[in-house]
């Protein structure tokens, strides 16, 4: 079963990409915001080219890898894609990105404007990836994977990397996972360094949670608000063996829970992110993490392709 990636792996991968990715900023709200004692700090990844820590694992592959005439090719719920199609095109490569009919017109709109063609590949993320792999079969296409390869995890635990130069003393950090490669790449950079990596998951989307319950990577079903950026429906061995060994355990959150995180972070720190970004912050609000006396907690805010109808329900 898989290891943690090593450190310098990250540290590699944060070098090749420096000049491509945003430095995201922390936010430390001060004490007693969103009604929480302590602690807190916000690492704003949902200011990312492209509006999500994708972006870093897409670039990291792309500058890893010998990209074929064929061009790049993925399958999203629609953050990956976006973020697959604006390292492409900066890149100077063609991209195809493959998307289920869950994914929301505000993602794939945001494909298309990176200049990506666009597949609708079937109802849900599972078979939006089976039709992307059967693309890459048949053209020899490079795979841009949005979890289950160490390119791409690596490129996401440069999160990590930036985060613990300007928060080197946080104990815990609570951080979404969908497919679980972001989880992975961070707690893969913290292993072994005294940190607590709590992956959240919604209630109803919750692969990783199910596949450390079962000792290895099972199929759920996935129905969840949060389902066209966290709608992986099994993680896959390579993000299993890192989580079992790196990451403390899963959070849970339900639906109404994210909801309210949401409005939280627009009512009080006017940030507006998709469900998906709101997840780590709905399991302090909710209780799902409850910290200890002192605790210093850090909580990923990722994902900001929401359209405006989702911006109309913030208020």
């Amino acid at each position: 079963m898989a290891a943690p990636l090593p450190r310098e792996t990250i540290t590699a991968a944060h070098a090749r990409i420096a000049g491509r990715i945003r430095r995201t900023p922390v936010l430390r709200p001060g004490p007693d915001t969103f009604g929480l004692p302590g602690r807190l700090s916000l690492k704003l990844e949902f200011l990312q080219h492209a509006g999500s820590f994708k972006t870093r694992g897409a670039f990291n592959t792309m500058l890893s890898e010998t990209v074929p005439a064929a061009g790049v090719a993925a399958a999203s719920g629609g953050n990956h894609g976006a973020a697959v199609a604006y390292a492409a095109r900066r890149l100077g490569h063609a991209a195809r990105i493959f998307v289920p009919a869950i994914s929301s017109p505000a993602k794939i709109e945001a494909i298309r404007r990176q200049g990506a063609e666009v597949v609708i590949g079937g109802a849900r993320y599972a078979d939006a990836q089976e039709a992307c792999d059967r693309h890459v079969a048949a053209s020899g296409a490079l795979r841009v994977h949005p979890f289950a390869a160490a390119g791409t995890i690596a490129g996401q635990g440069t999160v990590a990397l930036e985060w613990d130069e300007d928060e080197p003393d946080l104990d815990t950090i609570l951080v979404a996972s969908g497919g679980g490669g972001l989880v992975a790449g961070m707690a893969s950079f913290w292993a072994g360094r005294g940190k607590r990596v709590v992956a959240v998951e919604p209630e109803g989307s919750c692969a990783l949670h199910a596949a450390l319950a079962a000792g290895g990577p099972v199929d759920v079903p996935v129905e969840s608000i949060a389902a066209d950026s966290l709608g992986a429906s099994n993680v896959g061995d390579l993000v299993f063996g890192i989580c079992r060994e790196t990451v403390d355990h899963v959070a849970l959150v339900p639906d109404a829970a994210i909801v309210e995180a949401r409005r939280a972070l627009w009512r009080e720190c006017r940030i507006a992110v998709e469900p998906g970004g709101a997840a780590a912050l709905a399991a302090l609000l909710c209780g799902a993490y409850r910290p200890a006396s002192g605790e210093r907690i850090g909580v990923l805010v990722c994902g900001a392709n929401v359209d405006a109808e989702g911006l109309a329900a913030l208020a």
